[in-house]
């Protein structure tokens, strides 16, 4: 009978190949950042609508209680980040220390400020830039009670899940809820550093919230 054998170096070669046959044929694990990022700020979006439908801020003696609506805003200095909140104070940011006004992660048990690395942006994924569309960066007169110097970084939602673009900062403060709602599709672009773009957008009267990838 005749015998088969192999040399050692006969069996490397057939491991290396091997390897390399078992490199090309495994599928790339490698987690895509700005997908990632995108998914967690639309789903935080959600979130706040949610907290908005089930903690009703109306108050027939504030004709400003609509400040204290749920609300997401978007900020970005050195780091972009956002911070979910309810402006019970009425001084147009979040406050952690005296009315604890900050959402917490339903996941992790976090507050959702801007010191949160949940919520900072360009730490966890390497997002850059963040912008809105027009459609959502407010009005830019004063007619009809309308707010004047939007910047369109703060979305909120009502009891029914309707989504309004208001700045608690709006300059006047007009006392009409519905001169902030939004009545178009309003667009938040991502950038990252490498992987391109990413658009959130949420549209007007049901508050959907969807994302797309160019």
């Amino acid at each position: 009978m005749k015998r088969f054998a192999f040399t050692l170096l006969e069996l490397v070669f057939v491991i290396i190949v091997i390897g390399i046959l078992a490199v090309l044929a495994m599928p790339n694990f490698r987690g895509n950042p700005l997908q990632t990022a995108a998914e967690q700020v639309a789903s935080h979006i959600r979130y706040t609508q949610h907290l908005a439908m089930i903690d009703d801020k109306f108050d027939p003696n504030d004709s400003l209680w609509f400040r204290e609506n749920w609300q997401i805003e978007f900020k970005s200095a050195t780091n972009v980040f956002y911070e979910i909140y309810s402006d019970i104070d009425h001084l147009g940011n979040s406050d952690s220390t005296t009315h604890k006004e900050e959402a917490t992660d339903p996941l992790t048990g976090d507050s959702l400020d801007g010191n949160s690395d949940i919520t900072d942006l360009k730490k966890r994924f390497g997002i850059t830039s963040i912008s809105f569309s027009s459609n959502c960066s407010g009005r830019n007169n004063n007619t009809g009670g309308n707010p004047t110097g939007g910047t369109g970084k703060e979305l909120s939602f009502d009891s029914i899940g309707r989504p309004y673009f208001y700045i608690t900062s709006a300059t006047p403060i007009v006392s009409n809820i519905y001169a902030y709602l939004l009545t178009s599709d309003c667009n938040i672009t991502l950038v990252h550093q490498t992987d391109g773009n990413a658009t959130i957008t949420i549209h007007p009267e049901t508050g959907y919230v969807s994302v797309a990838y160019p």
